[in-house]
């Protein structure tokens, strides 16, 4: 989850948040949300139809919450221009042969992740009725049977694995997904089981599938994403492999630091490896510390990644997204 947050000196876009949450009397909404407005969306490009494919995005964490309120209003026009940064801060990755669609929606604020998980979810299932009749108004009226890319970052992944969960149980549907791009969540063995529709990534060019990962340094053995005693599913987006293979930091294309525009305001080649870790199924990065990435979140102690996940792993993730679409394309 990202958010609202300080610059810190030694990396210049990344950011750092210290915040104070607050936990009672929080508010819940019914009322559905109308995405026929486009206000309603930060993206909601129908144009040009020559495009590849669709993404559809979902924002990571954005709102803090605060006394009263655990799930973002659409009135909040502060956290709105931060919903549009985090969203403009992942764009370019996935947007380069695509249409591009990324609802607002009543995202959990950052203070319902420090609750307990049975009484986060009242405040996530508000912010997945956005998202699913988001996804049901994009598709219903201007999919036209395109394929589709998925993807979201933190609550933005879980939110993706729940809309698969929910909406790609057709065949029709399934067939038309590319991939789901589902990072900085877990994702377990458990749910690919018990939704048949969930298939997780196997190589760099598979299709239909999850790719996901959480990074976190070696040391690391409990975090908000991946509790302790979990196991999550994961694929290394350096070597594209699902084991412990050791991915050198040579085959790392460009770790890419971006601010609220898009920009990329600083780019490393090479700055690190990762391997799978074989008992949490997360992502060991090798070759950066925490003193120069800290967490930037009370919610992770330092060596937890998670606001680095698409950064560290930026080019490759670009170069992957247009391998998937090149391989679906040659099946359909």
């Amino acid at each position: 989850m990202i958010i609202k947050m300080k610059k810190i000196v030694t990396v210049p876009l990344i950011f750092i948040l210290t915040i104070s949450i607050s936990l009672s009397g929080c508010s819940n909404h019914t009322n559905a949300t109308d995405y026929s407005d486009r206000s309603n969306w930060t993206y909601f490009e129908t144009d040009p139809t020559d495009r590849a494919a669709d993404v559809f995005f979902v924002c990571p964490t954005v709102y803090m919450g605060s006394e009263g309120s655990c799930n973002m209003e659409l009135t909040d026009e502060d956290t709105k221009a931060d919903f549009l940064g985090a969203t403009n801060m992942e764009k370019a990755i996935y947007d380069q042969n695509s249409r591009f669609f990324a609802p607002y929606y009543r995202q959990a604020g950052l203070n319902v992740y420090a609750m307990e998980a049975s009484d986060r979810e009242q405040y996530l299932e508000l912010a997945f009725h956005d998202v699913k009749d988001a996804f049901a108004y994009y598709y219903e009226t201007y999919n036209d049977g395109r394929p589709i890319i998925l993807v979201g970052f933190s609550q933005g992944a879980d939110m993706c694995i729940r809309l698969m969960k929910e909406c790609f149980g057709d065949e029709n549907i399934q067939d038309q997904l590319i991939a789901c791009y589902a990072i900085g969540w877990r994702i377990t063995e458990e749910e690919i089981q018990e939704y048949p529709q969930l298939k997780f990534a196997e190589g760099e060019s598979d299709t239909g599938v999850i790719i996901s990962f959480n990074s976190e340094a070696e040391n690391i053995d409990n975090s908000l994403t991946v509790p302790q005693g979990t196991k999550t599913l994961a694929i290394n987006p350096l070597n594209w492999k699902t084991d412990a293979t050791i991915a050198d930091k040579s085959l790392n294309l460009g770790a890419c630091f971006t601010d609220y525009d898009g920009n990329i305001i600083k780019e490393v080649n090479n700055l690190t490896g990762a391997y799978i870790d074989d008992a949490r199924g997360t992502l060991k990065v090798t070759d950066v510390t925490p003193e120069e990435y800290p967490a930037g979140l009370d919610l992770f102690e330092n060596g937890i990644y998670h606001l680095y996940d698409y950064q560290f792993f930026y080019r490759n993730l670009q170069k992957n997204v247009q391998i998937r679409i090149n391989a679906y394309s040659l099946c359909h």
